[in-house]
Order: C-alpha cells, then sequence, then structure tokens
C-alpha cells in the first residue's frame, strides 16, 4: 500500500478527527516534510484538509466518485453508454476512445473519467478537467449519414446536453456556436466532435464532452475565472454527476434518433430556441482578417448565418466566435422551457 492510501486510511480511521504530524510521521516512518508533501498531492487530487498548528490535519472532504453501477441502472438508453470504460485518472478520454474503435468497439461505447492530465477542447486548446469535479468524457456513435453532414452532429449533442443541464438544474443555459454551453456569459461545457473517415464514407465520430459541474471558485486559475464557471457555482449546490450523465444519454439518445428518421430540420428548430448566438453582434477571424456582423440563424448544414455590416449575408462553416458586446441577457428572445420527453 503506497503511502497516500496509508495516509487517507488514518484519516478514516479518525473520523474527521485531527492526526498529529507527529503521529503521521511515526506512524509511516517518514518526515514531516514527506507528510506534507503527500498532502498536497491529494489536495490536487481532490481531497480537502484543514490544517491547524499543534493539531495536525484532518480530512474535510474526500472527492466525489461517479457511481458507475448506480449509472448503469439508472441508464434508460438502448445503445448509448450500456458499455462503459471508467477511468481514475486518464490522458484524454478522446484518445482512448479512437484505441478502442480500432479495437473494435461498438456505437455507444462510454469512455468516462475522473480526471485528464491532457484533456482537449477545439483547436487544440488544454481543457481544464480536475479530479472528481466534472464529467469528463468520449462517447463513440457510427451516424448512417454522408460524411459532410457530420458537422450537424455538433449541434445536436450541443441541444441535447443543454435540455438536460436545463431539466437537471433549472439553470438558464444556452449555446452558443457552434459548441460551447454559457451560463451568464460564462462556460460551463464544450463539445469535441473528431470524426473518421475512409473514401469520403464517415466510419465513426467520437464525442468528447466536457461539463464543469462542481468546481469551485479556488479550482480556477485567475485566467479562466473571468470566463467559466461551473453548474454548481451558478446553482449553489452540489450537481449529482450520475444523475446528470445518465440523463444526458437518453438526451442524446432520443434526439440522435430523431435526427436519423427526420433529418436536421428538427434540431435547427432546438438549437434556435436554444441559442444565445442568434440576433446577437459576433465577431470571427478570418484569412483576410477581422469579420463582424449580427447572427441571424443557423443554414441547414450547421453553418452560422451571419447578415454583415453592409446588409451582405454569409455563412460562417468553422473558427472561434466571440460576442461584440456582452450579454445582456444569456437566453435568445425566442427560446421556450423545454419539457421533459
Amino acid at each position: 500500500m503506497n503511502i497516500n492510501k496509508q495516509l487517507l486510511r488514518l484519516f478514516e480511521q479518525k473520523a474527521g478527527g485531527f492526526v498529529s504530524g507527529e503521529e503521521l510521521s511515526d506512524t509511516l516512518q517518514c518526515s514531516r516534510t514527506a507528510i506534507w508533501k503527500h498532502v498536497e498531492r491529494l489536495r490536487k487530487e481532490g481531497y480537502v484538509f484543514e490544517a491547524v498548528p499543534r493539531k495536525g490535519y484532518r480530512l474535510l472532504e474526500a472527492p466525489d466518485k461517479l457511481d458507475i453501477p448506480g449509472l448503469l441502472a439508472r441508464l434508460r438508453t438502448q445503445v448509448l453508454g450500456r458499455q462503459i470504460r471508467y477511468y481514475d485518472q486518464i490522458d484524454s478520454t478522446q484518445i482512448k476512445a479512437h484505441e478502442l474503435v480500432d479495437q473494435g468497439a461498438e456505437e455507444g461505447v462510454l469512455v468516462v473519467a475522473e480526471q485528464q492530465t491532457a484533456g482537449r477542447g477545439r483547436m487544440g486548446r488544454k481543457w481544464h478537467s480536475p479530479q472528481g469535479k466534472g464529467i469528463w468524457m468520449s462517447l463513440v456513435l457510427k451516424p448512417r449519414i454522408p460524411l459532410h453532414f457530420a458537422p450537424q452532429l455538433t449541434l445536436l449533442v450541443a441541444v441535447a446536453l443543454c435540455r438536460t443541464i436545463r431539466r437537471v438544474t433549472s439553470l438558464p443555459v444556452g449555446i452558443k456556436w457552434p459548441n460551447d454551453l454559457l451560463v451568464d456569459g460564462k462556460k460551463v461545457s464544450g463539445i469535441l466532435l473528431e470524426s473518421s473517415a475512409e473514401e469520403e464514407k464517415l466510419q465513426y465520430v467520437i464525442v468528447g464532452v466536457g461539463i464543469s459541474a462542481n468546481l469551485r471558485e479556488q479550482d480556477y486559475t485567475d485566467e479562466l475565472k473571468p470566463i467559466a464557471t461551473s453548474l454548481s457555482i451558478a446553482s449553489g449546490r452540489t450537481i449529482d454527476r450520475t444523475e446528470l450523465l445518465s440523463e444526458f444519454l437518453y438526451d442524446l439518445e432520443k434526439l440522435y434518433e430523431l435526427y436519423h428518421e427526420a433529418g436536421f430540420g428538427p434540431i435547427k428548430t432546438l438549437w434556435e430556441q436554444l441559442s444565445v448566438s442568434l440576433d446577437r453582434e459576433v465577431r470571427t477571424q478570418t484569412s483576410q482578417g477581422p469579420s463582424e456582423g449580427t447572427a441571424i440563424g443557423l443554414d441547414d448544414s450547421g453553418a452560422l448565418i451571419v447578415r454583415m455590416k453592409d446588409n451582405s449575408v454569409t455563412k460562417w462553416y468553422s473558427g472561434t466566435v466571440e460576442f461584440a458586446n456582452p450579454p445582456h441577457n444569456q437566453i435568445n428572445r425566442r427560446s421556450m422551457p423545454l419539457s421533459r420527453e
């Protein structure tokens, strides 16, 4: 048993009481400096300690763990999430999901981790995914659609997740084109889809989703604090991650089935109802320089339709889109409450 596990066992035996540095040092046969270093490592894994001079340390809170048996028992899906690969720590759920597909993984396989050490978002950005605080997941899909329809799936996933979060938390979450979910102008979730094709035929899609569920203010760097928040901070309560994940998989499977049956039209309508991008001044950077206009809708491919200042209309198919002015209200005026199906 390593020292971290021995430390945790000692704290558990004290049931919330203090353990002196001397007792820890004598029991574990190491210096007090070594004890301090191990406590700090445990802090980084999500454990919360109180340290008081002449009293020692006591364990206040252990990191929450996803209840995988409970998740499987709660699932209402037929395919999505029925096979789960769970990791306490992993470099990236996206990388693992690609590996699993190469090994023959079927549609619906879910990779979920308590922590990612190399989580990534769009355009290679690092995704902040601390231990036990969020839902860091990747899902294998094998959609029956042409390759050029693949971008529509990003919007589909965003709609499903937005509906889930609204229902589970009652927060006024909205979708910022193409893949971010915001509360009060701050990001709570991001979506990354990576696809593989052969001879212009779509083989599979890996749906990467990061949901900042129970992060606290101190979990964010000074750089992230102005632009990111968590569902817990926004709602003032701890989020049941198992419930959130099971409900998301259900909503996603229902919309995924609808998409195959009825096409992108219903998804597009739902996206527009939940958008915080439409009827807003937006801007992006192109190869010709900055471009700015008013977002007015989606086209049938999922591109953002933008009316430029000269009244011409263009379409943005990719890129980072920012609001030209701070949002006054996170929910677009077209949006409406959505009830449970």
